[in-house]
């Protein structure tokens, strides 16, 4: 078994009470909170009190806490997250419908986010303190300040109404048409994108720098490298270790600036599931969104532990 795939069982086993822990967060705010889910049920009509008890009864919503607890996870552990008040459909499928473009837009976000920040940062960097590096550093200090939702406003307004090179907001499948998918999926990525890429750009070329400056580099460069293969060989491998903690962090913007970028954009996805659970009183919903995009945060940053092994052997090495 390799080092890298005995750590991998080891954060794994590691993720287990950690979402239970957020599956228990997320049960007692609920719990806890004004809503009740039986009246958020019978929502639009008269229950009796009769009524109000039956369901409460069925629903093991008298019970103890941690009964309802233990409960509530062994039905999550069947995938059944409840049903939805408002539809009297399962969340489960209503969070499986959604999820698929939250997922393509924030991915895709990712990977704008990354290309943007190597080329930027790396650029940077190699012509530090010119001109290329001072117009960089300027206009990522300017996206490390302007909101997504602004950026996605000056979008619309500029490259879709009065250019017209991109949809207002809806969304095509890309089932249907990759390049109708494009369209919608482009200035939602972007405006999703351009503050993650703008920080990232700052601490690629901050760690660039550092590792030029290191005397293996003056070496390699001496010994007759070019300088693209010795940044590309070893710098940036080892420079990326700190993009990557960033990165990170920066997941949770993402999942969460989804929902916002989805809602200007008039996508179906968790972020418009999430806001019309909100607004309509559906607890079930909203439990499972929440469940959901937790859940998908500590998986993508499983993912991101791997990737520090994978581009660092020391990391690698010392973890093992």
């Amino acid at each position: 078994m390799t080092a890298v795939v005995r750590i991998l069982l080891r954060r794994i086993l590691l993720l287990v009470p950690l979402m239970l822990g957020i599956v228990l967060f997320v049960f007692l705010v609920m719990r806890f909170s004004d809503v009740d889910p039986a009246s958020a049920f019978f929502q639009g009509a008269n229950p009796t009190p009769e009524q109000l008890h039956q369901f409460r009864e069925e629903n093991g919503l008298l019970d103890p806490l941690p009964v309802r607890y233990l409960a509530f996870v062994g039905d999550l552990l069947q995938g059944d997250m409840g049903t939805s008040a408002l539809t009297r459909g399962e969340v489960i499928d209503q969070v499986m419908t959604a999820l698929p473009l939250t997922m393509q837009l924030t991915f895709l976000g990712l990977g704008i986010a990354m290309v943007l920040a190597l080329l930027g940062g790396v650029t940077a960097a190699i012509y530090r303190d010119r001109l290329p590096d001072q117009i960089i550093r300027v206009v990522s200090l300017t996206g490390v300040a302007a909101p997504g939702f602004w950026l996605a406003l000056l979008m619309i307004q500029y490259l879709a109404v009065d250019l017209g090179w991109f949809p207002t907001g809806g969304y095509i499948n890309p089932a249907d048409s990759f390049t109708g998918w494009l369209k919608t999926m482009t200035l939602p990525a972007l405006a999703l994108s351009l503050p993650v890429a703008a920080q990232l750009t700052r601490i690629v070329r901050t760690s660039v720098v550092e590792e030029l400056d290191k005397d293996y580099v003056r070496t390699a460069i001496g010994s007759g490298l070019p300088p693209r293969v010795v940044v590309g060989r070893n710098v940036l491998r080892n420079a990326l270790v700190n993009p990557l903690t960033v990165l990170g962090l920066r997941v949770g913007y993402l999942l969460g600036g989804a929902v916002v970028i989805e809602t200007i954009f008039s996508l179906p996805g968790m972020g418009k599931l999430m806001i019309d659970a909100v607004k309509n009183g559906d607890p079930a919903v909203v439990q499972g969104v929440v469940l959901t995009t937790a859940f998908g945060f500590v998986i993508v940053n499983l993912v991101i532990d791997v990737l520090y092994l994978l581009v660092n052997p020391r990391l690698r090495d010392a973890a093992a």
